[in-house]
């Protein structure tokens, strides 16, 4: 009992320190995912802790385990709008990234490490691939907010390229240990069998699980226990059979998240907690693995491999892939720095070690030091990157928190809170009239707090600065709202006027029509066009917000777009004329 009692207070102790890092690491600047790494590296045997930690079958058993997790969570949250602009984009990387990256740095480390070009591309590999721990953290972290062809195309590759990368790093391990095995048809019926069945195990099991969610009624905690304990069978029972349990595991999550009903929100809750406890015990088992004298030997080797893969492999094989989409010049930038390496890399290096692949030790310390690095600056630099390559869209005026309540088998209310802010028109408004002026009789004031207490509303009650609005409205009035509460009046003209233009124009107003009344010029057979069908034209890619389209001086900006994928709303920002002295 004491051998167990020690062991309880050494992980929570693991995982209180490290949650309370977590303070520390916004103010750094730093990827929360790291200092877990940290943590638990300052615990293992030579740091503080001394524990000498060299399970590298429990190492593999948690990452596997918690790298499940995180892709469960991850496609829960995963809208299926996203797929409409990124889900050809994320496949090529997914697939030829991951192959791309891996023959460019294969050949460097052959040269650099002056090795066997098969040991060096099972090195290349196993850091060939994002991760999605890595990518769903910091992206959902970041502080920014990204164009959704950006952010969708960054979290579809990193939750389906570990097919790809598993597959390589098991062709690599064959070739070094049973080179006569090897030939290129076995290997491209395994690619198949992996994509193929995790794709099938995926949609089926997240079919089912969705359709038990929303007959079953359980206790609110038991839902999230459902769903993971199916993802984890769904994940485990798709390895057995020969497919990608990773992809499986992903595209159940996506399948459950996507049929909403009345325990969605219940599972949610849950596995946000869930996802950051496989996380944070994850990077410290990982952490508690490696040697840190050993990663400072190969310091260099590392050094040189991870500035190769993120300044000339990455970028090389993102260009060649996105080609064909019709990226920007900027996003293809940034979505080469975003290639963020995480646990993925290190739980693939543990195989080689466990199968008794020669030099596995040195696969695995450089690959480790590779992950620091790239967390250490790609990570860090996620927000920065992204406002210096201007991908970033500004923020949507959002409720300050929102609840979903069910009150049938397919009917939902949606309950958003909003706080009044200093010169928003909702000031001095009776909140009823205010409802009934901005969304008609779609919207309803639930209720109004005021300094903590709830306020019992008369015909002279006035909102004042401060105040908690609770309104039931459906989704598509929350930005709309939201500007009534929004200081400086919320005036939809002037919000944000230098990114999206100082006028909002109607996508559907025939081109010609806006070209005569600002006078720029258009082709001729564009002028009877709709204004969005000429926009989509010109752009040569599906739109998302924050596009933007040159014509002479002027410029056109998306505005705003439904689920389906149309333009609601576009802004005009015209040139600046000189200033007469």
């Amino acid at each position: 009992m004491t051998s167990i009692n020690a062991f309880l207070l050494l992980g929570g102790l693991l995982l209180f320190v490290s949650v309370l890092a977590s303070t520390l690491s916004a103010r750094l600047g730093l990827p929360l995912l790291l200092l877990f790494l940290f943590v638990g590296m300052l615990a293992g045997e030579e740091g503080v802790g001394g524990i000498v930690f060299h399970d590298f079958s429990t190492g593999m058993f948690v990452g596997q385990l918690a790298l499940a997790v995180i892709l469960l969570d991850g496609g829960l949250r995963t809208r299926i709008e996203t797929f409409r602009v990124a889900l050809w984009p994320a496949a090529v990387l997914a697939t030829w990234g991951v192959v791309g990256t891996t023959l460019l740095l294969g050949l460097f480390a052959t040269w650099l490490l002056d090795v066997h070009w098969s040991l060096a591309l099972l090195l290349a590999a196993i850091v060939g691939s994002t991760d999605a721990a890595a990518v769903f953290s910091l992206l959902r972290n970041s502080g920014v907010r990204l164009n959704d062809r950006v952010k969708s195309t960054l979290e579809i590759e990193s939750g389906a390229n570990d097919p790809m990368a598993i597959l390589l790093v098991t062709v690599m391990v064959e070739v070094l240990l049973q080179p006569d095995n090897a030939s290129l048809p076995r290997f491209a019926l395994l690619l198949i069998t992996q994509m193929g069945l995790g794709a099938l195990a995926g949609v089926a099991g997240g079919w089912v699980l969705a359709r038990l969610l929303a007959r079953l009624r359980l206790a609110e905690g038991l839902y999230a226990l459902l769903i993971v304990s199916g993802g984890l069978m769904v994940f485990a029972a798709t390895n057995a059979l020969g497919g990608s349990g990773f992809l499986a595991v992903y595209l159940a999550g996506l399948v459950v998240g996507n049929k909403r009903c009345h325990a969605t929100e219940h599972v949610l809750r849950v596995m946000d907690g869930l996802a950051w406890l496989a996380q944070a015990g994850m990077f410290l088992i990982l952490g508690l693995l490696v040697t840190p004298s050993h990663l400072l030997e190969h310091a260099w080797y590392a050094l040189a491999m991870a500035c190769f893969l993120m300044l000339v492999a990455r970028p090389l094989a993102v260009w060649l892939g996105l080609l064909p989409f019709h990226f920007a010049r900027n996003e293809v930038l940034y979505i080469s720095w975003v290639g963020l390496r995480g646990a993925v890399p290190i739980v693939l290096a543990i195989y080689p070690l466990m199968m008794g692949v020669p030099n596995s030790l040195l696969l695995f310390d450089v690959a480790f030091a590779v992950v620091i690095v790239s967390l250490l600056v790609q990570g860090a630099t996620v927000p920065t990157a992204a406002r210096w390559l201007g991908v970033v869209v500004p923020p949507r005026d959002e409720p300050v928190d929102r609840m979903e309540v069910w009150v049938g088998h397919s009917a939902a209310l949606d309950l958003m809170e909003y706080r009044v802010a200093a010169g928003a028109r909702a000031e001095g408004r009776h909140p009823d009239e205010l409802v009934a002026d901005e969304a008609g009789d779609k919207a309803r004031c639930v209720a109004v707090v005021r300094h903590g207490n709830l306020l019992r509303t008369s015909a002279a009650t006035r909102l004042e600065v401060g105040d908690s609005v609770w309104l039931a409205a459906p989704d598509e009035l929350a930005e709309p709202l939201a500007r009534a509460f929004a200081g400086g009046a919320g005036n939809e003209l002037i919000a944000h006027a230098g990114f999206f233009g100082e006028f909002v124009v109607d996508p559907q107003c025939p081109a010609g029509e806006l070209a005569a009344a600002y006078g720029f010029e258009l082709d001729p057979d564009e002028n009877a066009l709709a204004l969005a069908t000429m926009f989509r034209r010109r752009l040569g890619r599906p739109p998302v917000e924050g596009d933007k389209l040159s014509i002479g001086s002027f410029v056109l900006t998306v505005r705003a777009m439904d689920h389906a994928g149309h333009i609601t709303q576009m802004g005009l920002k015209c040139p600046t004329l000189p200033r007469l002295l």
